[in-house]
C-alpha cells in the first residue's frame, strides 16, 4: 500500500513538474485572442471551458493577470468576475491539495530552526494570514497556493478566506479586460469601466500601508496596556 501511494506521488510530482516546465518555457506559444475565440466560440460551454482552463493555468503556473483580462472581455464585469474568481479559486485550491499531497508530511517532520517558527506563526494567523496575503499580493499568487498547501492551515478557512479576498482582485481585472474591449468596440463608456478597474487596484496597492499602520498602532496599544 505504502509503496503505491509513493508511485502515485512521484507520478504526481512527475506530471505537474512536466507541465509546469513546458508552460513556463513556451509562453509565446499561448495565443490570448485564439483562446477568447475558441471560448466564445463554445456557446452555452464557454464558461465551463474557460473555468477549466482558468484552473489549469493556475495549477501550472499561468498568469492569473491575462486570464483575468480576458474574463473581463469575454463575459463583461460581472458574469467575468464570477468565471474568474471561479477558476483562480478552484485552480487555488487544487495547487493547495497537490501541495499537501506531495510534501505536507515531509516538510512537517524535517522543519527545524526559523523556518519552524516561520510556519508555525503562518499556523496560529490560520485564515487571517491566508486573507492578508490574498489581500496584499506580497507572493505570487500561483507560489502562494502551494506555499500554503505546506502549512497545516485546515482547507475549509483557507478556501473561504481566499474567496472573499480575491474578489477585490477578481472585480479589478475583470473590469480593465472589460474595458479594453469596450474601447477597441468603441463604447463611450469604456473610459468609465477602466477608471473603475485602475481604482480598485490602487486601493489594493494602498492595503500593505494600510497594513502596516493597524499592525503598529496595534502593537503600540499592547505595550501601553503592559506598562499601566
Amino acid at each position: 500500500m505504502r509503496h503505491g501511494r509513493l508511485m502515485a506521488r512521484i507520478a504526481l510530482a512527475l506530471g505537474l513538474a512536466t507541465g509546469i516546465a513546458w508552460v513556463l518555457t513556451h509562453r509565446q506559444a499561448f495565443d490570448l485572442g485564439a483562446i477568447m475565440a475558441t471560448v466564445a466560440g463554445l456557446g452555452a460551454w464557454g464558461p465551463a471551458a474557460f473555468i477549466l482552463l482558468y484552473t489549469i493555468g493556475t495549477v501550472l503556473f499561468f498568469s492569473g493577470a491575462l486570464l483575468s483580462l480576458a474574463g473581463g472581455a469575454l463575459f463583461g464585469p460581472v458574469w467575468g468576475t464570477l468565471w474568474n474568481l471561479s477558476g483562480a479559486l478552484v485552480g487555488a485550491t487544487l495547487a493547495f491539495l497537490i501541495a499537501r499531497i506531495l510534501g505536507g508530511d515531509w516538510i512537517a517532520k524535517r522543519l527545524g530552526g526559523r523556518l519552524k517558527r516561520v510556519i508555525d506563526g503562518v499556523e496560529a494567523e490560520g485564515w487571517r494570514f491566508v486573507a492578508l496575503t490574498r489581500l496584499v499580493p506580497l507572493v505570487p499568487f500561483n507560489l502562494l497556493n502551494y506555499a500554503l498547501g505546506l502549512t497545516r492551515i485546515p482547507l475549509l478557512p483557507y478556501v473561504l478566506a481566499s474567496a472573499i479576498c480575491m474578489l477585490p482582485g477578481a472585480i479589478a481585472f475583470t473590469w480593465l479586460g472589460y474595458a479594453g474591449r469596450s474601447a477597441v468596440a468603441g463604447d463611450a463608456s469604456a473610459l468609465r469601466y477602466g477608471l473603475l478597474g485602475l481604482g480598485a487596484l490602487a486601493m489594493i496597492a494602498f492595503l500593505p500601508r494600510l497594513v502596516r499602520r493597524f499592525r503598529a498602532r496595534e502593537s503600540s496599544s499592547r505595550s501601553r496596556d503592559l506598562y499601566r
